[in-house]
């Protein structure tokens, strides 16, 4: 079972505490910035992991293509942008939309849900796929993964304003309206 610690040190490996997501000119000189922080390393580390197994996504997400609709949102990853997680989205009906996320900072995936009667046989077998693709992943659930992680800033999102799935799954976990 996932707990709310194991995921908040996971969280605070990749994003440092306390300090603002801002371009070094809008700082003092010698002030830290978010890019030189460690945790930020760690975070270009994990996308340069997920550039170099992108291969086993492709296939995975080529495997539901073939029985649904999809939007691979993860090839920014291969231009070099930094990302935690890789992405996509399949239609479940017409316009509607579920988004799926697999970590690349640990062992986590989550299905974000449209929120239609339609969606929970899609939504188990995206579970089963990801499952059967990367072994050990597990599912973070929403009271888990909606909750705020007070004292960090991502990229476009405020300090205070950051959900522990937005930080394990992109600030797309944000910005997706399924409906």
């Amino acid at each position: 079972m996932i707990t709310r610690s194991e995921l908040l040190d996971v969280v605070y490996r990749f994003y440092p505490r306390g300090v603002h997501c801002i371009a070094r000119v809008h700082v003092p000189p010698n002030e830290t910035v978010y890019d030189d922080t460690e945790e930020h390393r760690r975070l270009i580390e994990a996308a340069n992991r997920g550039r170099a197994e992108y291969p086993t996504w492709k296939a995975m997400i080529r495997r539901v293509g073939d029985r649904y609709g999809i939007k691979n949102e993860s090839l920014h990853l291969l231009s070099g942008w930094v990302d935690s997680a890789y992405s996509a989205r399949v239609w479940v009906v017409d316009q509607t939309a579920l988004s799926f996320h697999v970590s690349l900072l640990g062992p986590y995936y989550g299905i974000h849900l449209p929120g239609i009667p339609e969606e929970e046989p899609v939504a188990r077998e995206i579970a089963r796929e990801i499952e059967a693709t990367y072994p050990g992943y597990q599912p973070v659930p929403p009271e888990l993964g909606n909750e705020v992680v007070p004292d960090i800033a991502m990229d476009a999102v405020l300090m205070g304003k950051a959900t522990i799935y937005m930080c394990l799954f992109s600030i797309a976990w944000r910005l997706v309206r399924p409906v």
